[in-house]
């Protein structure tokens, strides 16, 4: 795979997209908190919001259950975009994201093993699981990921990046076939607990989860920003970006601490959520036309922000059965997209 894919040299055109954005971000979330399986409208959804004692029946849908997850898939969103722009910026390759790194399948496996021990620690550890399976989740995931990282930053030292990225992507699929052995081991309670996890949703946290899963999302927003100049540069290659004073181990360290802290809270909470860093990076480019980290930044956490939500607002229209799977979704949109660029676009096929 070629390493200078991406050219840096065109110009950014973000000034009309960000307040486009804005709109259709606002739209979308006035759409997810009107409409679901209760049909609100916008009458009752204001009235909900600013004069809750006037409808408490709404009050209690929007407030309790669809504004957390609103503000989840917005926080969420933004930060898998935000990751992938990192991804593709660092590995100079259009097809990387978190999930080539193996940090999602370290996520994963903490989960696995989180189940697989309330399993065999007897009925009363599965009952606890049930009851409080956010925060047990939540820690194996975050420890998941966390040593999955810590693994990646070690070898970083060793290999160049395409050698890592070949390493993570075989890590990944490595682990995510023990996961399946793991879970073998579970009992069926704890399978449907991996399950339910593993298919990722944004439904799942309230407001006191939030404020633990935004503090490292900005944090990793702030690194994000500060390693966007040396990526940029990197662009060009590792020699290049030398000969401007950039220290090429020490931004590989930094913008790896950024994907960790925009990727980690999130599967933690909201599960392995699919596709939205891999593809939001291309919508960004595509928009900007520029590859330029720095002003692809804002447009990519508003794209995959946009793309968590409208994804989630078809998850839980008014199914007749039940609701949707949110990866399933993310599938269906992002995989024709992927395969489309894959085909048509001069840039990937030259990559591949």
């Amino acid at each position: 795979m070629s390493e200078s894919v991406i050219s840096p040299s065109l110009r950014p055109r973000s000034s009309v997209a960000v307040p486009a954005f804005i709109a259709a971000l606002v739209g979308v979330s006035l759409f997810a908190l009107s409409y679901g399986q209760v049909s609100l409208g916008l009458e009752r959804l204001f009235a909900a919001l600013f004069a809750p004692s006037t409808d408490p029946i709404a009050a209690q849908i929007v407030r309790s259950i669809r504004l957390p997850r609103v503000v989840t898939g917005l926080v969420a969103g933004s930060a898998l975009g935000v990751s992938g722009v990192l991804m593709q910026g660092l590995f100079r390759n259009p097809l990387a994201d978190a999930w080539s790194l193996g940090l999602v399948a370290g996520g994963q496996l903490g989960v696995a093993l989180v189940v697989t021990a309330a399993a065999f620690a007897g009925p009363g550890a599965i009952a606890f699981l049930t009851a409080f399976q956010g925060i047990g989740l939540t820690v194996g995931a975050l420890f998941g990921v966390a040593a999955f990282a810590f693994a990646m930053a070690t070898l970083s030292r060793r290999v160049g990046n395409v050698t890592l990225l070949v390493v993570g992507l075989m890590l990944g699929f490595a682990v995510r076939g023990l996961v399946s052995v793991i879970i073998h081991f579970a009992n069926r309670v704890g399978g449907r607990v991996f399950s339910g996890w593993n298919d990722g949703t944004f439904a799942s946290t309230t407001f006191p989860d939030l404020l633990f899963l935004a503090p490292p999302v900005v944090v990793g927003f702030g690194l994000a920003v500060a390693s966007a100049k040396g990526l940029s540069a990197l662009l060009l290659g590792e020699t290049y970006a030398r000969s401007l004073g950039t220290n090429v181990r020490r931004l590989r360290m930094l913008t790896l601490a950024a994907v960790v802290l925009l990727v980690a809270p999130v599967t933690a909470y909201c599960g392995p959520v699919s596709f939205v860093g891999l593809i939001v990076p291309h919508f960004a480019r595509g928009i900007a036309k520029t590859s330029r980290i720095l002003p692809l930044i804002p447009l990519a956490a508003l794209s995959g922000a946009l793309l968590a939500l409208c994804a989630d607002a078809i998850v839980h229209l008014p199914w007749e059965q039940h609701f949707l799977h949110l990866n399933a979704i993310l599938a269906l949109i992002g995989g024709p997209i992927v395969i489309t660029m894959l085909v048509f676009s001069p840039m990937l096929r030259r990559s591949t």
